[in-house]
């Protein structure tokens, strides 16, 4: 089946056409059409699948074949738990409606207001929000979701980690009981069922998860490396593949400073992206990472759910997640849509614990990158860092090591 086949307006189908798209996706398949018989949806699928587009789509038809009348408010709500990812979907929507006369708003945090609220007194069709802003800009009277058509919670899961139970049901409440409710989650447990029975009335459930719910287009493995080495295996990686584009993952903003200045040392180009970097900062890293301006980007898990990046080749998890969840989305930066990718894991001995709760979670062993005594050490010494060149690494402990993985300390 192909777009054209489905009941959509000619401005959406030819705009699809532009921007590659020509198929759909399973869950895209799966969601289009009850979407536009306007049902009710419940949406359980793996990163990287299309969720975005599954509601995007029919939701513009919608919006396009039924007249908006005399409210001038907002007529769909798309709910997500961060600015980068709501910069990311508004986007989406302003691509995918550029032949329509619908409007769009990203409306988020950390920048000023005054720019939202003019955009917003023009009129809107859609209003792409997190929490926070969106409550402010209702308190103040910019905002209006009163008589609001359609209302889509994405990224359910990750909006119930980060604490937005409460807001999601303040939401509901401020919105009118006829509406239309798509309900989107990358994974499913008790809580988030609870949470959607709350959101959702009837709906058509739609489950898109293989037993590995890592990406079939991902090839992921792990590579046993102590934490002191792993910067010298980043620099090899790296420079075995100085076209592709990288997202390294650590633990925390500390954690990806000390990398991108281990990075610069060694004449790699990176940037690094977290939580304790101002919002347009961030952005504007992230656009320059999409340009290619950049093609490595450090950056703790503010990245890993839901950022879509053209041609991403490569993911590296140069520390594991402590939660294991995270490791599937962070693989699913790459192999998106059709596209295959590759993600490589850095586990030291400290790590270990944390990869066994990635396999128990995914139902499979993770591949072992399997690597020679001989092919450790090279690597170690075929760095560009001072620290050989100098004669400051000691190489009496890398020895004790290759001979006795428990000497290290």
């Amino acid at each position: 089946m192909k777009f054209k086949d489905y009941n959509l307006s000619q401005s959406i189908v030819s705009q699809l056409d532009v921007l590659g798209f020509k198929r759909p996706t399973d869950i895209q398949f799966r969601a289009i059409k009850h979407i536009l018989d306007g049902e009710d949806v419940m949406a359980v699928a793996q990163t990287g699948t299309g969720k975005t587009a599954a509601f995007v789509i029919p939701m513009l038809n919608r919006l396009l074949v039924k007249p908006r009348g005399k409210y001038s408010g907002i007529r769909a709500l798309i709910l997500v738990p961060t600015r980068e990812l709501c910069k990311q979907i508004a986007k989406v929507v302003d691509d995918i409606g550029a032949n329509t006369h619908l409007k769009v708003l990203g409306l988020f945090g950390g920048v000023e207001q005054d720019q939202q609220i003019r955009e917003l007194k023009s009129g809107l069709d859609v209003l792409v929000a997190t929490p926070g802003r969106m409550f402010d800009l209702i308190a103040q009277g910019f905002v209006d979701i009163s008589k609001l058509e359609m209302f889509v919670l994405d990224e359910a899961d990750l909006m119930l980690d980060l604490g937005f139970n409460k807001d999601i049901k303040d939401v509901i409440r401020k919105i009118p009981k006829d509406r239309q409710t798509l309900f989107f989650t990358a994974t499913i447990n008790k809580k988030i069922k609870s949470l959607a029975y709350d959101v959702v009335k009837d709906a058509i459930r739609i489950q898109v998860s293989p037993q590995n719910p890592v990406s079939k287009n991902v090839n992921h493995a792990v590579c046993l490396v102590e934490m002191d080495d792993k910067r010298f295996f980043l620099e090899n990686l790296l420079k075995e593949y100085p076209d592709y584009k990288f997202i390294v993952f650590v633990r925390t903003k500390v954690r990806a400073e000390r990398v991108v200045a281990a990075m610069e040392r060694v004449d790699v180009k990176s940037e690094a992206l977290h939580g304790g970097i101002e919002q347009q900062e961030r952005f504007a890293i992230l656009d320059r990472f999409r340009r290619g301006e950049n093609k490595v980007l450090i950056t703790t898990d503010v990245a890993c759910r839901g950022i879509d990046i053209p041609n991403m080749e490569y993911v590296v998890n140069y520390d594991l997640p402590d939660n294991p969840e995270n490791y599937v989305h962070r693989c699913g930066r790459t192999g998106r849509g059709n596209a295959t990718g590759q993600a490589m894991s850095f586990c030291s001995k400290e790590e270990e614990p944390l990869l066994i709760e990635i396999e128990a979670y995914t139902g499979e062993e993770v591949e072992r990158y399997d690597i020679s005594e001989s092919e450790y050490q090279a690597i170690l010494s075929d760095t560009d860092s001072d620290l050989f060149k100098n004669g400051d690494y000691d190489w009496q402990k890398l020895m004790a090591k290759n001979d006795n993985p428990d000497a290290w300390d």
